[in-house]
């Protein structure tokens, strides 16, 4: 696939977004990694209707825990963290081809102690109303994606 993109669920918790990244995932050539505990089964009946029949095709890696993923990453790849909590916006991030995407569970994000570890390589997607707390992790996966796309080429 043209840029090997890598998306990365810590903890997942709502089978329906899981679902929905998936077919992204397959829709885009991008490899769907899950880091455990997820908030359900991966035999999931929520997260089947979502992924639809699309879910058997997708590239899906399970790890354990987030130490598990971090130490199978070759040390060149990007990794790009995203936060409502970042400074940075995500049209200021350069992605490159291979770039592993994090995002975090539905209702805590990435911890403080990623995001700290991480601090040069974590971006937001902009929200223009405070009195929404964040985008859904689905939608966030595909602005994230397609901003990865459209800088690497079609």
């Amino acid at each position: 696939m043209p840029h090997q993109l890598n998306i990365v669920l810590v903890e997942p918790e709502i089978p329906n977004n899981t679902g929905s990244i998936g077919r992204l995932c397959l829709a885009t050539g991008s490899v769907l990694h899950l880091v455990e505990p997820l908030g359900f089964e991966i035999n999931d009946t929520q997260l089947k209707r979502a992924g639809l029949d699309y879910w058997k095709h997708v590239q899906v890696r399970r790890y354990e825990n987030l130490q598990a993923l971090l130490d199978i990453i070759p040390a060149q790849a990007q990794k790009v963290f995203f936060s409502t909590k970042a400074q940075k916006i995500h049209f200021e991030c350069s992605f490159q081809q291979g770039a592993y995407l994090f995002f975090g569970k539905e209702t805590k994000g990435l911890s403080e102690e990623l995001r700290a570890e991480n601090s040069e390589n974590v971006y937001r997607i902009p929200q223009y109303d405070d009195r929404v707390r964040s985008i859904n992790l689905a939608t966030s996966v595909g602005i994230a994606v397609f901003e990865a796309i459209r800088q690497l080429g079609p």
